[in-house]
Parts: structure tokens; C-alpha cells; sequence
């Protein structure tokens, strides 16, 4: 048996200002059953959440623990801007001319905290590539269900592009696929000889092999909802599975981050096929492709747009220069 965290409590002179500080700090939301001048104010942050309590004792020197924070779509300086702007102070600047280092700031009752860089400016500061995450998924699964619910009313039954399958097929098959790479990462052993033991059929001749089923009546936004539940389910998977864990692909064994780009790739590129048939435009973020990119495909040209690229390695699209690739394969391996 063991414990988790459930909240960081933080002792302070007014709650819930300190609380609506840190809610802009985090993007996080404030309970919605704290209000001004109660005792106590909870900033839902994913993890584990800020409890902060009000006391009558006055902050009398260094904290002895303190939150480091790295900035989620801007970089580092710039995150300390924003900060300052929210109202903290600066503290101490450990910021290093190679770009390395932390700044260390103050809330507005001098709670030390330091911002460190980011995980892209991290990763180019060391010339590594940027994981991809749950995050990710959920990313590319959530645009995608936006972009093909505009939709909605189309006649879905029309090939999906350059595929032998209907645009509800490949919808179909894309939420089995979800679901499939979050199966893979379920069981507390994990194969690597074998998929987890669904029974695995089609509709008709020459559709996709499926383990899952969207109900027909349900409709398009229906179908699109099993699309977003199976991402949800890899998602989780994927931010809770040990980056140890080992399971079994077709293409050769691979982690959760592999199953996590397998998703990604998978959304992005059917979710191109669907929108060819529906007459829809859909051009992922660049950020996005290019991690997946690296993940999947490392040997990949690297001066071309990304999303066209990922279209190239995937048989979609011609690449200036280059022969047409018609038969291909993503490396599944973890990037040891």
C-alpha cells in the first residue's frame, strides 16, 4: 500500500487572492465553491492541486520547498514576462547567456517559485527531440473531431480520399485504432508476442477489421464521439503507463510514447482522407507533424513542411525531388 498527493497546501494571509494568482499561473481553475474571503481556496491544477489556507502567522523566511514551473506554449523568458506582469517579483536571476538556467520569482505574499524553460526550448537547448505525450493526442484528436464535425450533415458514405473505405469507415477505424494502442498498454504484463485478445471483425467485404463499433444510428457527431472517447482512453493510458513499459505492434515492439505517435499519426493522417472526401481543409500544426515525425519516422527529410512530409511518408502526397513512396512503415521501436 502506498499514498499519493492529493493537494500542496500553502500557507497565506488571503486565501483566495493568492489562489486567483496562481489560477492565472497555472491556466488551472479556482473550485467552484471558493469565493472571496473564505478560509480556505483550491486551484484545480492537473497533478496535484494548490490548496491555499489562510493563517494568521506572517512568512518569516525561504520556504524550504518550492514549485518549479515550465511554461507549456511560450519559452521561458517570455513566461517570466507574463509572470511579472500577473504580479510576482523577481527574486534571483539564474539565467545563463547559453540560455540555460532558472529565474527565481516571488508571489504576491513572496512565495519563491522558479520558471524554468520549457520542454521545446529544453529540448533544442540539449539538441534532442521533443517527446511526444498524451497531450499530443489529445491535441490531434480534438482538432480533428472540430475540423470533421463542420460536417456533420454531409453524406459520410463516400469514399475517404485516395481509400477504398467510406468516410464512416475510416471514422470507425480510426476510433478502433485508439482504442487498440490503448489496449496495448491495459494489462499489467503486457505481451510482446501478441495483440491483447479482442475479437477483431468487419461490416462487410473489404471494410477495416475492427474491435469496436460505433452504432450506425448514432450519426456522424455520434461516430466522432467514439473517435474522441477512444483518444481519451489512449491519452490516459499513455500519461499513466511506466515509460519502461514494453508492448507488442505489428510493426515491432514499442513504448507508450511510440503507441502515443501512433495515435497522433493515425488521427492526422485519416482525418485527411475523411476531409478529402467531405470537401473539408485540414493542415495540422507544423509543432505537431514534426514531432511525430521524429518519433516514427526519423529518417524523414527535415527541409520540407512537416505536415506535407508526413503526408509523403504515409503514401498521401508527392515531395519535390523525391520518388513517391508507395509502400511504407513506421519504426515503432522505442528510441532507446
Amino acid at each position: 500500500m502506498t499514498s499519493h498527493v492529493q493537494h500542496i497546501t500553502i500557507d497565506c494571509a488571503d486565501a483566495y487572492t493568492l489562489a486567483t494568482f496562481w489560477s492565472a499561473v497555472l491556466g488551472a481553475p479556482l473550485s467552484d465553491e471558493d469565493h472571496p474571503g473564505d478560509p480556505e481556496a483550491l486551484v484545480e491544477a492537473p497533478g496535484a492541486a494548490l490548496l491555499f489556507v489562510t493563517v494568521p502567522d506572517r512568512k518569516q523566511t525561504k520556504n524550504r520547498v518550492h514549485l518549479d514551473i515550465q511554461p507549456d506554449d511560450r519559452n521561458r523568458d517570455e513566461e517570466v514576462e507574463r509572470l511579472l506582469a500577473l504580479g510576482a517579483t523577481l527574486v534571483a536571476d539564474h539565467r545563463k547567456p547559453n540560455g540555460r538556467g532558472w529565474a527565481t520569482l516571488a508571489d504576491p505574499e513572496g512565495n519563491e517559485f522558479c520558471v524554468e524553460c520549457g520542454a521545446a526550448e529544453r529540448a533544442a537547448l540539449l539538441g534532442r527531440r521533443l517527446p511526444v505525450t498524451a497531450d499530443d493526442v489529445t491535441e490531434a484528436v480534438r482538432l480533428a473531431v472540430d475540423t470533421l464535425g463542420a460536417a456533420g450533415g454531409a453524406d459520410w458514405s463516400v469514399p475517404a480520399g485516395p481509400l477504398t473505405w467510406s468516410c464512416r469507415e475510416t471514422a470507425e477505424h480510426l476510433s478502433d485504432d485508439l482504442f487498440a494502442y490503448a489496449a496495448q498498454l491495459g494489462p499489467r504484463t503486457p505481451s510482446v508476442e501478441s495483440e491483447v485478445p479482442y475479437h477483431w471483425s468487419r461490416r462487410r467485404e473489404g471494410g477495416p477489421w475492427n474491435a469496436v463499433f460505433a452504432d450506425p444510428e448514432a450519426g456522424p457527431a455520434g461516430l466522432l464521439q467514439t473517435v474522441e472517447a477512444s483518444g481519451a482512453l489512449l491519452a490516459a493510458m499513455v500519461r499513466t503507463a511506466s515509460p519502461a513499459l514494453r508492448s507488442y505492434h505489428g510493426y515491432g515492439v514499442s513504448d507508450p510514447e511510440g503507441f502515443a505517435a501512433m495515435g497522433v499519426v493515425e488521427t492526422l493522417v485519416h482525418a485527411h482522407d475523411i476531409a478529402a472526401g467531405l470537401g473539408l481543409e485540414w493542415a495540422p500544426p507544423a509543432a505537431l507533424c514534426d514531432r511525430a515525425l521524429a518519433r516514427l519516422f526519423p529518417d524523414a527529410p527535415d527541409d520540407a513542411d512537416r505536415w506535407t512530409v508526413l503526408l509523403w511518408s504515409t503514401g498521401r502526397a508527392e515531395l519535390p525531388g523525391r520518388e513517391r513512396v508507395t509502400s511504407w512503415k513506421w519504426r515503432s521501436a522505442p528510441a532507446e
